[in-house]
């Protein structure tokens, strides 16, 4: 019997590969997609897609919701709740490890070893220490698709937000810029790849800004 794991999924290229590549080992049954939602908006938090997206494309994935829901503000007391209390259900069910798209970042990675320890799941990080060049050209040369929703202004000008995240996008980062946006640079939904059945069509609504960050409004074309 396979061991049961869920997908830390941001709806994002990272976590979408980082399934790829553990659907690829044969050895876990992927039970779900945890992904944190602002239930204020009804959006994928840091990234802010539409529910009805993410919905949309964890079908395409086959992936059943998990949904941590927090509100706007979430003080981080209130989101360790909400993820212990989505955990304790997690492991009643089963389930024995949880997959993460985390890259190189330390203090995440041992940030997530610390949330989970005694609770008898296990972290997995199948993409880490990969060098993000190449892990980007490797997704995009595979077919993975993905429009940028979000950017940190402080890192990137507005007019990179609903770019299509592609080899010209790569080409024309500023220098410093990490070609997977690991350092919070920027956020990504992904709309096709070899994790999905098929592909999203998206459309690119409305640019705000709002504390320090560009969202793009990504809708269904």
């Amino acid at each position: 019997m396979l061991s049961k794991a869920l997908i830390a999924w941001s709806s994002g290229k990272d976590s979408a590969w980082a399934l790829h590549e553990i659907r690829k080992t044969g050895e876990f049954e992927i039970a779900g997609a945890l992904t944190t939602l602002t239930s204020t908006f009804s959006r994928v938090s840091m990234h802010g897609v539409r529910e009805a997206l993410l919905r949309e494309q964890l079908r395409a994935a086959q992936l059943q919701p998990v949904i941590a829901q927090i509100p706007f503000p979430c003080p981080n007391d209130v989101y360790e709740k909400t993820m212990t209390e989505v955990l304790a259900v997690a492991r009643a069910s089963k389930v024995t490890h949880i997959v993460f798209g985390d890259l190189f970042l330390e203090d995440v990675r041992k940030y997530r070893e610390r949330q989970l320890a005694g609770t008898g799941i296990t972290p997995l990080f199948p993409l880490w220490g990969r060098p993000t060049a190449r892990l980007a050209q490797q997704m995009i040369d595979a077919g993975l698709e993905a429009r940028l929703c979000a950017v940190d202004l402080g890192k990137l000008p507005a007019s990179f937000s609903g770019r299509c995240y592609d080899k010209v996008l790569l080409e024309t980062l500023p220098t410093g810029t990490d070609h997977c946006g690991e350092n919070g640079e920027f956020h990504t939904f992904v709309t096709d790849g070899p994790m999905l059945l098929k592909k999203i069509a998206v459309s690119s609504g409305m640019t705000v800004e709002r504390d320090g960050y560009a969202y793009t409004d990504l809708l269904p074309a």
